[in-house]
């Protein structure tokens, strides 16, 4: 039986949107194609119609996983500009939630062991949210990809760091630690606090 485009696309998307949440729940290594293709609906034989392996599936994964960051991120910054980013990022409800929040934040150290293909893929879309991002920050701040990079890498440490600990106080702090250091990198050199990220 044949069946039109438009379902094909259909499936090959909610592939991707259920193994991006999954990955970023238990893990690349930890998740296989079966239990992918069964929470989405289809038989384990519908996935090589859609990619020619589960490395094609991460990578598209992945960079669904970041585009859609992308579009939050951008939607946190036209309603409360840096501050409201931050926050939101390095917030409880974030860090209890990986199968829904930050694909670098729940994936870095395995993403940094997968295939070429995967590694840049991933690499082209963090390039792209920066560029996007530094191209936001005013003029008075001399690197701005350093800066968004810094930021980047305070934010991603510290929700990592904070999912790992046990005592939930000391993830709490954590957290308060990694917004106060990501709102200073976000500074001028005046010490003003940028007004756009």
């Amino acid at each position: 039986m044949r069946y039109e485009k438009g379902r094909k696309d259909a499936s090959k998307q909610r592939i991707v949107e259920v193994a991006a949440g999954r990955f970023r729940a238990d893990g690349i290594a930890a998740t296989g194609l079966a239990s992918i293709m069964s929470d989405a609906g289809l038989t384990n034989g519908a996935f090589y119609p859609h990619f020619k392996s589960k490395a094609a599936l991460i990578g598209a994964s992945v960079s669904a996983a970041l585009e859609q960051q992308f579009e939050q991120i951008d939607s946190l910054l036209a309603a409360g500009g840096p501050e409201a980013a931050i926050s939101a990022y390095l917030s409880s409800q974030h860090r209890d939630d990986p199968g829904h929040g930050c694909a670098s934040a729940a994936l870095l150290p395995e993403i940094g062991r997968e295939s070429p293909e995967t590694r840049r893929a991933y690499t082209e879309s963090v390039l792209a949210l920066v560029n996007r991002l530094a191209g936001e920050l005013p003029l008075e701040v001399k690197d701005r990809e350093g800066a968004v990079l810094a930021i980047f890498a305070t934010l991603i440490g510290t929700l990592q760091l904070a999912r790992a600990v046990d005592r939930p106080e000391l993830s709490d702090q954590i957290l308060a630690a990694g917004a106060n250091a990501a709102r200073r990198l976000g500074q001028s050199e005046k010490g003003e606090a940028v007004n756009q990220l």
